[in-house]
């Protein structure tokens, strides 16, 4: 992400923050950092976690209807967080609206197309539009894709099966630990950009 586009000294939005995981990270160097979140109860610890950094701000808000003034980020970073491709059209209207001429939007997702756990998202996600139909979605609206290869590797199965428990339904999740040995799953994302 820090090669395609730098956020020291800039105003960043982090578009579905969540409990606020990443807005301490980019506080370490932006100017200002927006944390949008829809949830209400993830807002309240994300402002939990945020409370003591006086460049961050969090907001009840949703992509398609940003609480922010235009051109008013140079920075957008979304993680696992609305952009499925088709669909979001409305959210990307809004960026449009909010970036700064220069700025860069930078939406990370998982990589349906490659490694177990891509076989695993379509198989618990199936109403996610499939991998070849983002792709060509995310393409004609002028963004690149930079595709990352990653892993998880814990230190027991135990932890590996909670947090498979938590990304996916019971079914789905049981299903996947008959079926995967070991503490290892290889993991494919996208970052997909755009410099507006």
């Amino acid at each position: 992400m820090a090669e395609i586009g730098r956020w020291a000294g800039r105003d960043v939005l982090d578009l579905g923050c969540g409990t606020g995981f990443y807005p301490p990270k980019f506080a370490e160097e932006a100017r200002t950092v927006t944390g949008i979140e829809p949830h209400p109860d993830l807002v309240t610890l994300a402002r939990r976690r945020t409370k003591r950094l006086s460049n961050v701000t969090v907001h009840n808000g949703i992509a398609q209807q940003l609480p922010l003034p235009p051109a008013s980020v140079d920075v957008m970073h979304a993680r696992w967080a609305y952009f499925f491709g088709p669909g979001c059209e409305p959210g990307l209207g809004e960026l449009d609206r909010v970036m700064r001429r220069g700025g860069v939007a930078m939406v990370i997702d998982n990589d349906g197309a490659r490694s177990s756990f891509g076989a695993w998202f379509r198989r618990g996600y199936p109403n996610v539009p499939p991998p070849e139909e983002q792709e060509r979605f995310w393409s004609m609206h002028g963004w690149t894709r930079v595709p990352v290869d990653m892993d998880w590797s814990f230190s027991s199965r135990a932890d590996l099966e909670a947090v498979v428990r938590i990304e996916f339904d019971p079914a789905t999740a049981e299903a996947i630990l008959g079926e995967h040995d070991g503490t290892y799953v290889d993991y494919a994302v996208n970052l997909w950009w755009k410099r507006f």
